[in-house]
């Protein structure tokens, strides 16, 4: 298990903290980036934030102060370096594969650390919870949703999904990353997976058709031209997928006018759904957009 003592110190009191942390199934270090708000118990809710490709986890886990602050959140970003997990294979893809192509050890992968570093907040009674909520956004929106479909999803009350800059499809007839095939997924994980309630939230602006960290793989183009288009797609072929096996899917999408690639406004605006009930009302949602100040 992840080091509880460490954990336990990190997280006594308010305010930030950084620990570095290794799972032994893993066997490659992370850090955790926390926050406590002032007003935490060990009753309140726990937020697990995933960062984007910038390997950023402190900026992620602030973007949280402010709702963390209002509804007496901990905060906990687990942070995977560069220097330890280069490139999109080890962090968005999770190492599920090796570099021939074939499938590793599924312990070891990444997509299992979110759930372990919040066993290890409840072993350290940190918490007395038993879900956390998890949103990613961009790279790390490629790691959530990835790690949702193919990996236990019971420590988890909510996933949250943002501004992904491509999808796993929820298709046994494509191989991994571009669908869920090649795994050992079965048809009742699958169905199981199209039940689950997943929020997607898509960006209106996040509409750039190139850019270093838009994926431009003939998989990621054939989603669609852009990031807003890609989780439109992906809503689609789920409930197309879903009404074909006849089982029900409960995805849903929440499009966030006048938002674009911009992973503190998408986590205020997933805050706002989680602790508040819905978007930020237009004259928040303008000053997240940078079109006033407020």
């Amino acid at each position: 298990m992840i080091d509880v003592d460490a954990i336990a110190r990190a997280l006594a009191a308010s305010g930030r903290s950084a620990t570095r942390l290794v799972d032994p199934l893993h066997g490659k270090p992370i850090m955790l980036q926390a926050y406590r708000a002032a007003a935490y118990t060990a009753d309140a809710p726990v937020v697990i934030v995933q960062h984007g490709m910038g390997r950023n986890g402190d900026e992620y886990r602030d973007f949280w102060i402010e709702a963390a602050d209002r509804h007496g959140l901990l905060i906990l970003a687990p942070t995977f370096a560069n220097k330890t997990h280069p490139g999109a294979e080890p962090y968005n893809n999770g190492g599920v594969l090796d570099g021939a192509g074939e499938a590793t050890p599924r312990e070891g992968w990444a997509y299992h650390l979110p759930a372990r570093v919040f066993a290890a907040v409840q072993a350290a009674g940190v918490t007395r919870r038993r879900q956390a909520f998890l949103f990613g956004h961009s790279a790390g929106s490629q790691f959530a949703h990835r790690m949702a479909s193919l990996t236990d999803r019971s420590p988890f009350c909510a996933i949250g999904c943002g501004n992904a800059g491509w999808y796993s499809l929820p298709l046994l007839d494509q191989p991994f990353p571009a669908g869920l095939g090649g795994l050992g997924l079965t048809d009742a994980a699958l169905e199981a997976w199209l039940a689950y309630p997943l929020l997607i939230l898509a960006g209106t602006a996040d509409v750039q058709r190139s850019g270093p960290s838009l994926p431009s793989n003939p998989e990621a183009v054939a989603q669609g031209p852009h990031r807003f288009a890609r989780a439109h797609n992906f809503l689609r072929v789920a409930r197309e997928e879903a009404a074909r096996r006849g089982v029900p899917c409960h995805w849903r999408i929440e499009s966030v006018p006048g938002i674009g690639h911009d992973g503190d406004a998408m986590s205020k605006v997933c805050a706002a759904i989680w602790f508040e009930g819905a978007q930020p009302d237009a004259a928040r949602m303008a000053a997240l957009a940078g079109k006033v100040a407020l």
